[in-house]
């Protein structure tokens, strides 16, 4: 998933880069604090609480302005506790819950402004304590939620792509998708392994996954991504890079999932035998992989080059969404991506598409059929809330059987 928080993560950092992430570190703790006394402000006085419970409240929010800077450096956390969940969940979880508490109470604001156009002085006041109440508790019940929702084992959707002139030895062809398992400080073995378990159940021809699998390295996360070995299908277990493979040493990865068996797509395509039907799955590096590597630049029409014409369908794994338009003039029939996490909490669902032209589910970009995941795991808060996780089951039907 893109956040402006992933830049340089995992990359070594030059003295005047380090000073400029420093004053950015210092920009953002200010940022922070203020936006912490900002919530103070407006909620503890309406709350009319007595003396203690509003010097509890600001220690609570200094606590948060505390632990939210630790947990964007969950992973150095992790390392330096001997591996305790605890000093990586918590910082985590506080960050999801303040993002939750900032919005809420900006939605108040809004709501307190019509209440005092509308109603009396008397309800006006009345409404100020109630709505700071709710704001609270609103923003407590949206992170526990969201916390058990990212925490289980992603749902199966199933999804039914229309593919012209399909031959019908392909009709039905399945593929399991998973994207967006962001295995690192808070996803570890026991998580991939409900993941394997559930994808396996499905029984696909061929299983996808779509970038954004890891967030560390691999002398740090190999136990915990081994399961994927146990992954099974009739044509095997296809790979493509995502952002945060690189931030995690693309190399490396893209090594040992070879090693474990996956077939890693850079640029490249395969063709499947399917009956007495041809089908091209190819795949893509990840669409910003030439500001890590040049020679690894995102490149849909040479993972097509050389394909038999005759292929009934032709599917391209491209971590992010943006890929589309290659991909449509490349001559792709459909392209499977993630990137997004479907935004992963409310509302933030609603900024992604001004980063990707697609959010989440079957989009349409001339004759390309575009699906994006919502992902299988989360990136930083544990918190999916107005956008579930998700293992994909997409299969293959002729153009003519309508959605």
């Amino acid at each position: 998933m893109y956040s402006p928080l992933d830049c340089g993560r995992g990359t070594v950092v030059p003295p005047a880069g380090a000073n400029t992430l420093r004053r950015g570190f210092l920009m953002l703790l200010s940022v922070l604090g203020l936006l912490h006394v900002y919530i103070g402000v407006r909620l503890l006085p309406a709350l009319d609480l007595k003396l203690a419970g509003q010097v509890l409240g600001w220690l609570l929010l200094a606590a948060s302005w505390v632990l939210i800077p630790l947990g964007l450096s969950a992973r150095a956390r992790r390392e330096r506790a001997g591996g305790s969940d605890s000093f990586v969940l918590i910082p985590l979880i506080v960050m999801g819950l303040f993002s939750s508490l900032f919005v809420f109470t900006l939605l108040r604001e809004v709501t307190l402004l019509f209440a005092t156009l509308l109603n009396s002085t008397a309800t006006a006041e009345y409404f100020t304590q109630v709505s700071a109440w709710g704001v609270i508790i609103g923003a407590v019940l949206a992170t526990l939620i969201g916390y058990i929702n990212a925490r289980r084992v992603a749902r199966v959707v199933h999804v039914d792509i229309p593919i012209v002139n399909l031959p019908s030895a392909l009709h039905g062809f399945s593929i399991a998708q998973i994207s967006d398992v962001h295995v690192g400080p808070t996803i570890r073995r026991n998580y991939v392994e409900g993941i394997v378990a559930a994808v396996n159940r499905l029984d696909a021809d061929a299983i996808a996954i779509t970038g954004d699998l890891v967030d560390g390295s691999v002398r740090e996360l190999a136990a915990h991504v081994a399961p994927l070995a146990q992954l099974r299908a009739k044509h095997g277990t296809f790979f493509v890079t995502g952002n945060h493979e690189y931030y995690s040493g693309e190399r490396a990865w893209t090594n040992e999932l070879r090693r474990l068996g996956l077939r890693v797509l850079t640029n490249e395509h395969v063709v499947v035998a399917h009956g007495d039907a041809k089908l091209v799955i190819a795949g893509v590096t990840d669409y910003g992989a030439h500001h890590f590597d040049p020679v690894n630049r995102s490149d849909p029409v040479a993972a097509l080059a050389d394909a038999p014409g005759d292929a009934g369908a032709k599917i391209l794994l491209a971590h992010q969404p943006r890929t589309a338009p290659q991909a449509a003039a490349a001559g792709f029939d459909l392209q499977l991506s993630g990137h997004t996490h479907g935004g992963q909490f409310w509302p933030w669902n609603f900024f992604v598409r001004f980063q990707q032209p697609f959010t989440a589910g079957l989009d349409r970009l001339g004759s390309l059929w575009v699906y994006t995941s919502r992902g299988t795991g989360y990136w930083g808060p544990p918190k999916r809330f107005g956008a579930p996780s998700e293992i994909t089951r997409i299969r293959l039907v002729p153009a003519t059987q309508a959605l």
